[in-house]
This record gives structure tokens, sequence and C-alpha cells, in this order.
């Protein structure tokens, strides 16, 4: 009976107004990871969002980043909720080659580094306290330099998990951790461990094994999306110790990936999934987050995240909670649509190819007008903003909300909205190489185990 009322309803807007073009393809199938930013998705099919736009969606949960990635390049996705460095490593050639592009932002926000509750009790006498004895926040990895020090002279390796090497998480706690002093290690074409010279061992664990690794000892923290580090804290076995919102305000998480093959070929299909992204994340931050609840308890079903209420409700509902007890307010810890969170602009994807020149995945220096050209070629405002109008012009919209004379460049990001105090401009990548204290700048190269240049 449901999947005739979706049909119903699906052959209702299709001979509506509100859709005069054809559909190149309207049974599509797309790939997530088990997390609370696969939200647009979710909310997009249990609303009826595609349907309304004549699409037949089937969303399937992936593995791991990799297969999800293999899945869209050979076409057995359609699209995917993505790591937003994987469209850009793909598209340069950094592990897997295929020229996949974002069309759409799926969120602000949403990580967090999680220690093991040992690492905490030895962090702890290095982190200020407030007048109620609960720790100051943000916490710098200053805090934990002595730590890995104290591992250092035992001989023994800081292991630390994040989630695939081109992640958001990946970049994040190399931010973190370089902030507060420590070498998070660097790559090289001849070793893609990200382990050359390193302080702390960086390696990959996919996101729902996270607090299972770290309970076990193979890994002392790691850096995941929600609600991985809330999971640590209901479970007992670890204290988130900063979010991202916290390292670096409103910055830019999950796109979702399409290959460009597959937008040339299905123009008005693209724009339609858009479209649905779009109102799904409208409907996430309307009125203060009024409808988040509800979303909860769509990503707490097993097919979704599948995690429970409480612990998804943590994040989603504009808290967080570090320790049993000490919950604070971040109301913008998940930002779906404020602060034109699903637009895809330029300098966040410039951000991310800074990160990869840092750490040594881009081996070699690039101009500024490479980041530039890159950016252009897999992040796609036109596409986004096309959908957009169409929005505004059937009354689901409104006219204000979208950055229509954007250049695609956000104004700098002040030092005050990053944990270093080190300003981001995404027109000047390179100067901003030279500016971060720890990590490739100008001409340096790794070569070997060291780098030279």
């Amino acid at each position: 009976m449901i999947r005739l009322i979706a049909a119903l309803a699906a052959t209702t807007a299709l001979s509506s107004p509100l859709l005069a073009q054809d559909l190149e393809k309207d049974e599509l199938t797309f790939g997530f990871i088990k997390l609370t930013d696969m939200a647009p998705l979710a909310v997009a099919y249990e609303q009826g969002y595609f349907l309304d736009e004549g699409l037949f969606v089937t969303l399937e949960a992936q593995a791991n980043w990799k297969v999800l990635l293999d899945g869209v390049i050979g076409g057995q996705l359609d699209g995917a909720h993505m790591l937003a460095g994987q469209p850009l490593a793909a598209t340069i050639g950094y592990g897997t080659e295929a020229h996949i592009i974002t069309p759409f932002s799926m969120d602000l926000n949403g990580n967090g580094i999680t220690v093991s509750n040992e690492i905490w009790e030895q962090m702890r006498p290095h982190i200020p306290s407030m007048e109620d004895g609960r720790p100051q926040h943000p916490i710098s990895a200053a805090a934990l330099k002595p730590v890995v020090e104290d591992f250092q002279a035992r001989g023994e390796p800081f292991n630390m998990g994040m989630v695939f090497p081109v992640s958001t998480h990946n970049y994040e706690l190399r931010y973190w951790l370089a902030a507060g002093g420590l070498e998070p290690g660097y790559y090289s074409p001849e070793n893609i461990s990200g382990q050359i010279g390193a302080d702390v061992f960086l390696s990959v664990t996919p996101p729902p094994q996270m607090p299972a690794t770290l309970e076990a000892g193979t890994i002392h923290g790691y850096c995941v999306g929600e609600p991985w580090n809330q999971q640590a804290v209901f479970k007992g076995i670890g204290v988130p110790v900063i979010t991202d919102y916290q390292l670096w305000k409103n910055n830019p998480e999950k796109v979702f990936g399409i290959t460009k093959e597959f937008a040339d070929e299905n123009p008005n299909t693209t724009k339609a999934v858009v479209k649905a992204l779009i109102r799904a994340a409208m409907w996430l931050d309307e009125n203060d987050n009024a409808n988040r609840p509800e979303a909860v308890e769509i990503l707490s079903r097993p097919e979704y995240v599948g995690a429970d209420y409480d612990v998804i409700a943590n994040s989603m509902t504009g808290f967080f909670e570090f320790e049993k007890g000490d919950k604070r307010d971040i109301p913008d810890f998940n930002v779906f649509f404020r602060y034109n969170a699903t637009y895809p602009f330029y300098s966040d994807a410039v951000w991310y190819l800074t990160q990869m020149r840092r750490w040594g995945q881009i081996a070699e220096p690039k101009p500024d007008s490479w980041y530039d050209e890159i950016a252009k070629s897999v992040y796609k405002p036109d596409i986004y903003l096309d959908a957009a109008r169409a929005l505004v012009d059937e009354g689901l919209a409104n006219e204000a909300d979208f950055p229509w004379d954007s250049d695609g460049y956000k104004a700098a990001t002040p030092a005050e909205d990053i944990i270093d105090g080190i300003p981001y401009d995404g027109r000047s990548p390179n100067a901003y190489l030279e500016s971060l204290p720890i990590g490739l700048k100008g001409e340096q190269i790794v070569v070997g185990n060291e780098i030279q240049g």
C-alpha cells in the first residue's frame, strides 16, 4: 500500500506544472555512511521531496568511504553523501581517478575529537578550569602534547583514528594537533601512510567502529562525525575534547557527489535532486531547528544511522555532552541550511586542497590559479542556483535565502573563529599555507623521511 501511495504521489507530481522539464532518469540509488549528516538524504526521502520532483530514490548504506566512492564511479550508485575531499581527490587523481562534482554542500560542522578515559585523565591537569570546576573550552592539543611526549619517552606509539585519508576528519585532527605543536605526519608519493615524521600516528577506522576500536585500546583517540563521539560518552569509554565548531566555526563538512558524466547526461534529473535536497536542508533548520526531534527519530532507524535516539539527539538538538552531565549549548553543532550551508563555495574546496598540499598528498607546489581552477571544476554553484531559482519561482523557498551575487568565495574566515588564530582566505591559498607554522609551504617537498626545500 505504501509503495502504491508513493507511486500515485509521484504520478501527481509529474503531471503538475512544477515539473515542466522531462527527467532523463527517474529511478536513482544514492549511497551514504551511517552518520547524522546524511540527514538531508533521509529527510528528502521521508518527507516526499524526491517524489515531489518525480524521483524514485533508493537509499543504501555503504560499508565504508572507499566502497561508496567506487560505487559512484562504477555507476552502481547515481550519487552519494561524500567526504568533501573525495570529489577533489578523485578529480586530481589522488587515489582513484574520476571527475566527480558537487552541486550541493550537505552541512557545516558536525564532527568532534574524542580521547579515551585514560588519556583524558592524563590531559586534564594541563587544561584550565572554569569557576565551577569544569574544563575550559576550547581545549588545545597543547594539553595532549606532554601525554604524547610521555609515550615517546617509553618508546610507545600514540595512535589516533580518522575515517579516510581525504576526510575532513583527517584534516581537522591534523589541524588540531599541529595547532598544539604536535606533528601529525606527512604523505609522499612513495609513502601514503601519512605517518612520515609523525608525533601522533593517524590511521583509518570506519565511523561506526570508532568506539569499539577505542575501547579495545587499538587507538587512544579519534576524530569522527556524530553520533560516534556522543556514543563514547554514553558508553563511558571516552571524552570528546573539542568539536569542529570550536576548532573552526561553521566549517564545511560533507557534500553530495555525482560524476560529471551523470550531471552532463542528466541535467534535469540533477537539478531535481538538488531541489529536493535544498528543501530537506531548509526543513532541518527551519523555525530554530523545530523539526530536529522528528529528524532524530528518522535517523535513529536501523536503515539510516541506527543509533539510539538519545545519542543522536545530543548533538542534533543543539547541545553537546563532553563528559557525563557536562552538556554545553552548541546550537550550531549541526547546520544544514543556515549561513548558506548548502551552497558549494569554491573557498571551501580550496581549503581542502590546501590541507592536501600541507601534508604532502599534493606532492608539488601549485600556483594560486591551480587551486581556483580545480575548485571550479568540482564545485558547481551554477547548478545549485538553478535549482534554488526554481524553488523560489515555485513558492517553495525565499529569494533572500540564497547568495545570488556570490563569486563563489566566502569572505575570509577571521582569526577569532579558528583555534590557532590564523585567518583563512580562499583567494590566497599559498599565502595561507605560508602562515601555518607546521606543514609544507612554498617549494617544500617530502623526500624519504624528511622535508626538503
